[in-house]
């Protein structure tokens, strides 16, 4: 088979799940030796065709063909018998359990009926040094490591099982600059290698830079495929969207410099990982957050938001000094914040839970009485948010894990407007959602400040805290380096407080 062959097919693929179609006639062949795109908003029908694809259902109609031959798939473990391995958006991992045994967990070596532990490290390091990360240690918990770690072994977790074609799934969303630069390497290697890789992310550069074919789809049909790098990323959101795109960001308005700060903070630190953070927060203002990944920016908003205990320094609300002993007394009425966190999945969501539920768990206090919730009033403030943030359910009493990511992101936010708080703090809202839910999500946190809410917005991309936000603190090291307000929020500035270098050096590092 040449390299141009498609190793595997799919024709004529649709799913229903009850009255709701999430794939109607979808068609895609993925080359060896290639990166194939998959482009598309959530809800396009992306999750369903890798998840028929991996083996986790079957489709309705339609059928794939792998080598020219036709096959079907009654579960993920014949999938990878097969040579197809998904790495999904959400981690498979176990906290508890080390990284060489999450690696080896499906097919441990043995040796005399027990586990072959030399055996299963040496497995590891080859898997982890083949994703590029040797400095992953194999005997380290996988609950020890930091988000970004976690993904990069779910990587070496895939690659273990030898595959001939790895779907992954938003597999960057969660990595460092640095680390997604190594993984780039790493699929690029593996294409050269013969690999079939199919490639699922938001981040048009990202597309830009590793993909060969793209394939978009728009309500659960494949619209078209092309060659990368044959159409302008303005007219493949169009694709993807259907509509024309217009502006990304909306309008910044001009700020008021009389108004008082809602919230300060003085001298903050906390465990060595935060230190000396002050800067003042004003009503109708947003402030990014930047700087590379684990430089304190989770556990400045934690520390916010009252889950760190022993925080040193002083946090003042309204003129005010405050303690903030838990999230309870954050989001009291007397002061009013809400955390939207960074995962939705495990930190955001009850995700067996309905909709219904997710959206009122946080202000149950204010749609009940004497412990009786008032659903006449839960279900006008469930309508009015609804409305508000676009959020597409079937029902507002169906579990939240059966919505796109774009839309459990949605009904995170809408959880904590329930609360109507006037200090709102992100932690990288729209990390793996499609480009038309970010735009909402944009515009939504505009008309937030302009109502008088004051945001703090941590953003892992350049171009959010640079079309988003009134000014922007970059943090290094448990420290805000440097602060920038209007037209000083470059990509240079932003590089140069990142890497705690001038803004000279890090122009001559994106030139580069």
């Amino acid at each position: 088979m040449t390299l141009s062959e498609p190793l595997f097919v799919m024709e004529g693929i649709s799913k229903r799940y009850g009255g709701v179609v999430a794939l109607k006639d979808a068609d895609i062949a993925v080359r060896s030796g290639a990166i194939h795109a998959v482009l598309g908003e959530n809800g396009a029908g992306k999750s369903t065709l890798i998840k028929i694809m991996a083996g986790v259902v079957a489709p309705d109609e339609g059928r794939m063909l792998l080598d020219g031959k036709e096959i079907s798939f009654s579960s993920p473990a014949a999938a990878n018998v097969a040579g197809i391995v998904c790495v999904f958006q959400e981690l498979s991992l176990i906290p508890d359990l080390s990284v060489a045994d999450n690696i080896a967990i499906s097919k441990p070596p043995l040796r005399f009926g027990m586990i072959d532990r030399r055996k299963q490290r040496q497995i590891a390091e080859e898997a982890l040094a083949r994703a590029g990360a040797s400095d992953i240690h194999p005997s380290s918990l996988v609950k020890d490591l930091p988000l970004s770690r976690r993904q990069i072994v779910e990587i070496a977790k895939a690659l273990a099982r030898k595959p001939r074609l790895m779907i992954l799934d938003e597999a960057t969303s969660a990595l460092s600059q640095a680390d997604v630069e190594r993984i780039f390497g790493v699929l690029k290697r593996l294409r050269a290698e013969g690999l079939a890789l199919i490639y699922i992310s938001h981040r048009m550069h990202e597309i830009s830079e590793l993909a060969d074919d793209c394939t978009v789809f728009r309500n659960g049909r494949s619209i078209e495929s092309y060659k990368a790098g044959t159409k302008t990323d303005q007219q493949v959101i169009e694709l993807m969207i259907g509509r024309e795109y217009t502006s990304v960001f909306p309008p910044k308005p001009e700020q008021r410099k009389d108004r008082p700060p809602i919230l300060s903070c003085r001298d903050l630190s906390w465990d060595g990982r935060l230190s000396g953070i002050s800067f003042d927060l004003k009503p109708g203002e947003i402030v990014g957050i930047g700087g590379l990944d684990g430089q304190g920016q989770r556990e400045l908003l934690l520390a916010l938001f009252g889950v760190l205990r022993d925080v040193k320094g002083g946090i003042e609300v309204d003129g005010r000094r405050v303690t903030l002993r838990s999230p309870r007394d954050a989001k009291s009425d007397a002061i009013a914040m809400a955390l939207i966190p960074e995962d939705r999945k495990t930190e955001g969501l009850l995700l067996p839970m309905t909709v219904r539920e997710n959206l009122s768990i946080a202000a149950l206090d204010r749609v009940s009485s004497r412990g009786v919730i008032d659903r006449a009033l839960e279900e006008r403030q469930i309508d009015d948010l609804l409305k508000l943030l676009a959020i597409k359910a079937a029902t507002i009493d169906m579990p939240a894990a059966a919505l796109s990511g774009g839309n459990q992101q949605k009904v995170v936010i809408a959880k904590w407007l329930m609360n109507q708080p006037r200090i709102i703090l992100l932690n990288d809202p729209t990390r793996g959602i499609d480009v038309g839910t970010k735009q909402e999500i944009y515009v939504l946190l505009q008309r937030l400040a302009d109502a008088g809410a004051a945001i703090i917005f941590y953003s892992t991309d350049y171009a959010e805290l640079i079309g988003c936000c009134d000014r922007a603190l970059v943090m290094y090291d448990g420290r805000i380096v440097r602060e920038l307000a209007g037209a000083e929020i470059t990509e240079q500035e932003l590089v140069g407080g990142a890497l705690n270098i001038g803004a000279h050096q890090a122009q001559q590092r994106i030139a580069r």
